[in-house]
């Protein structure tokens, strides 16, 4: 089976590439191949690829850029999905997409449903917004991954800002009042490569079963301070040397950027749960992997 990978420099595609590879053949273009800012030419490249499944974690994620660069985001988060998802629908190809709690306002507390009503705060949610409407409207099998808070040990992420950041200052200054669940990219890999059967029987069946929006987070919740707070301290019990001393709690006006953040990004796993039983780590034993991996990187 041909399957065509998206975004393998990212978090999530860098993940996925290699357990696709152990199980079909994968295409993984450039971006100078596949160039997500030209979405008029991305149809004549899917017919040469010729791909069975469509896995999209490309995106344009710099948040608070994209409020400056709104034409650019919009073409590469929203325009280049639908101009895939359109050839997906022609093909009848699956499409698994890859989308953000940044669709929400992040009002009130309770965690957001996949059926909850979308109502973004900044560019780059809108701009991830329309690309999932856009999919949903071409009528292509889709399934769209939503999640929240992503990092690795690999990349550029909170988790490797704040192990550079503990080394180099003493005092560190992070947001407490955004709630959300931190989500290894391993964590969004595994659950993908559970409900993606590698063949196309299986996919068909798959997707007419079971397509729409899926929330994929690690269970549990924390503020970013409590994540910071949880890196600082699994790095040193790994024996790393940290010039930290304090994490201080601040609200988020006490921190100001271009885009407006949700306050509260915390995403239901009832359908996951419910539909695949599946059942997400708590956001703390995920993190724990992948420090054991930052640390045997540095070693």
């Amino acid at each position: 089976m041909r399957v065509l990978l998206t975004g393998t420099n990212g978090q999530v595609g860098g993940t996925l590439l290699p357990l696709l590879q152990q199980r079909a053949t994968v295409i993984a273009p450039p971006r100078s191949e596949f160039d997500f800012a030209q979405p008029d030419a991305l149809s004549q490249k899917l017919d040469r690829f010729a791909p069975d499944l469509i896995v999209n974690p490309a995106a344009f994620t710099a948040v608070d850029r994209a409020e400056v660069e709104h034409e650019l985001a919009f073409r590469i988060n929203a325009e280049a999905p639908a101009a895939i998802a359109r050839w997906a629908a022609r093909k009848s190809v699956p499409l698994v997409h890859f989308s953000t709690d940044y669709v929400f306002d992040g009002s009130g507390s309770e965690p957001w449903r996949e059926d909850s009503v979308p109502n973004p705060l900044s560019v780059y949610g809108s701009s991830k917004l329309a690309g999932d409407a856009a999919i949903a409207a071409a009528g292509c099998p889709y399934l769209i991954v939503r999640t929240s808070w992503v990092y690795a040990a690999s990349g550029a992420n909170f988790l490797k800002t704040i192990a550079r950041l503990a080394k180099e200052r003493k005092e560190l200054r992070i947001v407490a009042d955004q709630i959300g669940a931190p989500t290894s990219a391993k964590t969004i890999v595994d659950v993908v490569a559970n409900i993606v059967p590698m063949d196309r029987s299986g996919l068909d069946a798959t997707f007419e079963q079971r397509k729409g929006v899926l929330n994929v987070v690690c269970a549990g919740e924390t503020s970013f301070h409590g994540f910071a707070s949880a890196i600082v301290e699994g790095l040193r019990s790994r024996g790393w040397s940290l010039q930290v001393e304090d994490i201080v709690p601040i609200r988020s006006h006490e921190f100001p950027v271009k885009a407006k953040r949700p306050a509260n990004s915390r995403l239901s796993l009832e359908r996951l749960r419910r539909e695949f039983g599946i059942l997400t780590p708590d956001w703390r034993s995920a993190l724990e992997h992948e420090l054991d991996l930052l640390v045997a990187a540095a070693a």
